[in-house]
C-alpha cells in the first residue's frame, strides 16, 4: 500500500469517526467519569485507584446500563478525531517514518488505552475478561460493537500470548476452588460428580494440565485431558468407566486427548488450545519415554445437526432420495439398539461422516465441523471414524454416536498444519478416506 492509498483509508477512518462522534446518552454517569479520570493519566498510584473504583462500578451496573456503557465505548472512546486528522496531514505533506509512526499512534483507540489502565488495579484482567463476554453477548443484536470487541481482541492477543501462560498439572491434590472450576467448565464430557472428577484425576494413567495466566493464578483459562492406554481408544465408555484398571505409566503407549475445555468466553477467538496440546505432547514424551502414539478421541458436536438439515431439503448435494428413506430410521427412539436399523444405517452414516468432515465447508474453505477445525488447523492427521462409539444421550444426539481420532505426530504437525492454512488440505488416512464415496470427491474436489 502506498501513502496515498495509506492516505485515503485512514481518511476514511476520520470521517468515520466524525459521524459516530455523538453525545452520551443519559444515566451511567459515574461510570463515564471514572473512564475519563483514567484516560487522564494522573500517575500509576492514582490509576490503580481509580481503576478499582471503575471495577466496582461497572460491577454494579445493571444489564441495560452495562449495554449503555458499551455502546459509548463504541462511540465516545475511538482514535481522537482531531488528533488523527493532524498526523493525517502531516503524512499527506511528508510521508515519511516519523509522520507514519505518529499517525498510527494517533489511530489507536481511547478504548485500548483505557483498558490498559483499567488492567494496572488487581482483578483488573478478569475483569476485562468479563467485559468482554458482555460485548460478545450483545454484538449479534448490536454489530457496531464489534469496534469494542476488536480491541479486546488485539490487547488480549499479547496479554494471553504462550510466552505469559503457565502450564500447571491438575490432580486430586490441587486446591478445591479450583477443581470446582475444572468441574463447572468441563465441555465435553459432563463431570457429574466429585467421585467421577476423582475417576478422571487420581489413577496413575490419567493426567490434566491447565494453562493459567499470572494475573488469574486460582482461574484455568483452558484444560485437557489424557488418558494412558497400551491401544487405539475406539469408544468413550470405556476410557470413563468406574471400574477399570489402570496401568503403570511406564507401560503405557497412547496417551489420549479425549476432553479439551475453554474456560473463558471472554478469550473466544484467541489461541490457546494448539499451544496447550503442542506443550502437552512435549512434555509427555519427557515423562513417559514409553508413549509413541499421541492421539484424540473426539466427539462430531455438529454432524447430526447438518445431517436433518440436509435430509430436510429438496434436493441435496450429499443424499440421494433413497438415502433419505433409510436415514428416516435416525428418527425412531433407541434406533441403535434394533439391529436391523443400526446395520442398514451403518455404512450410509459412515459415507456421510466423512464427507461432513472433509467435503462440507465454511464460506472460508475451513471444515464446518468446529472440532475438525481446530485439530486439523494444529497440524494433526484426521485418522479414525468409529461407529457408536459414544452412546451417552449428548453423543447420540449430536452424532448419532460417531466419534473421531486425531492423530498428532509430532515430528509431521508443522507441515500439516502449513498444508491446512495454505492449500485448505485436510491430511487424512486411508481408513478415512476409504468412506467418501467417489460422487462427492468428483464434485467437491477435496485435497488430501
Amino acid at each position: 500500500m502506498g501513502p496515498s492509498d495509506l492516505f485515503q483509508a485512514f481518511s476514511k477512518t476520520v470521517g468515520d469517526l466524525r459521524n459516530r462522534f455523538l453525545p452520551p446518552r443519559p444515566g451511567g454517569q459515574e461510570i463515564l467519569l471514572l473512564a475519563e479520570a483514567l484516560l487522564s493519566g494522573q500517575g500509576e498510584a492514582s490509576d490503580v485507584a481509580v481503576a478499582r473504583k471503575f471495577l466496582a462500578a461497572y460491577d454494579g451496573l445493571t444489564e441495560e446500563n452495562r449495554l449503555s456503557f458499551l455502546a459509548l465505548l463504541d462511540r465516545q472512546f475511538g482514535p481522537d478525531p482531531e488528533r488523527l486528522e493532524r498526523a493525517l496531514t502531516k503524512f499527506k505533506d511528508q510521508p515519511m517514518a516519523q509522520a507514519a509512526r505518529e499517525m498510527h499512534e494517533a489511530a489507536e483507540s481511547r478504548r485500548e488505552v483505557l483498558f490498559r489502565r483499567i488492567n494496572f488495579s488487581p482483578g483488573g484482567t478478569r475483569g476485562l475478561l468479563q467485559m468482554r463476554e458482555d460485548v460478545l453477548g450483545n454484538l449479534p443484536a448490536h454489530p457496531e460493537l464489534a469496534s469494542v470487541d476488536a480491541d479486546f481482541k488485539h490487547l488480549f492477543a499479547s496479554w494471553f500470548n504462550r510466552g505469559f501462560l503457565v502450564l500447571r498439572r491438575i490432580d486430586w491434590t490441587t486446591p478445591a476452588n479450583i477443581l470446582e472450576k475444572i468441574i463447572r467448565y468441563e465441555a465435553v464430557h459432563e463431570i457429574a460428580t466429585w467421585d467421577d472428577l476423582r475417576r478422571r484425576l487420581e489413577p496413575t494413567d490419567r493426567r490434566c494440565f491447565a494453562f493459567f495466566h499470572p494475573a488469574m493464578q486460582d482461574e484455568p483459562l483452558i484444560f485437557l485431558q489424557v488418558a494412558l492406554t497400551t491401544d487405539l481408544p475406539v469408544a468413550i465408555v470405556p476410557l470413563l468407566a468406574d471400574n477399570k484398571n489402570s496401568i503403570p505409566p511406564g507401560k503405557a503407549t497412547y496417551a489420549v486427548f479425549y476432553s479439551i475445555s475453554n474456560c473463558q468466553v471472554g478469550l473466544k477467538g484467541i489461541s490457546l488450545g494448539d499451544f496447550l496440546i503442542k506443550q502437552v505432547v512435549e512434555d509427555l514424551k519427557r515423562e513417559i519415554p514409553s508413549l509413541k502414539t499421541f492421539i484424540t478421541l473426539s466427539p462430531v458436536p455438529g454432524f447430526l445437526r447438518w445431517l436433518t438439515q440436509e435430509r430436510g431439503k429438496g434436493a441435496s448435494n450429499y443424499i440421494a432420495g433413497g438415502d433419505k428413506d433409510v436415514l428416516a430410521l435416525l428418527d425412531k427412539p433407541d434406533w441403535h439398539l434394533d439391529a436391523t436399523s443400526a446395520s442398514l444405517l451403518k455404512p450410509r452414516l459412515l459415507s456421510f461422516v466423512a464427507a461432513y468432515l472433509m467435503a462440507v465447508r465454511t464460506e472460508s474453505g475451513k471444515p464446518i465441523d468446529p472440532v475438525a477445525r481446530f485439530h486439523l488447523g494444529n497440524g494433526a492427521r484426521l485418522e479414525r471414524i468409529h461407529w457408536l462409539s459414544d452412546l451417552t444421550p449428548k453423543g447420540l444426539r449430536q452424532a448419532a454416536g460417531f466419534m473421531v481420532n486425531y492423530l498428532y505426530e509430532p515430528d509431521r504437525i508443522e507441515r500439516n498444519q502449513e498444508s491446512f492454512a495454505v492449500h485448505g488440505e485436510i491430511v487424512s488416512s486411508h481408513a478415512v478416506r476409504k468412506y467418501l464415496r467417489s460422487d462427492i470427491q468428483k464434485r467437491f474436489p477435496i485435497p488430501f
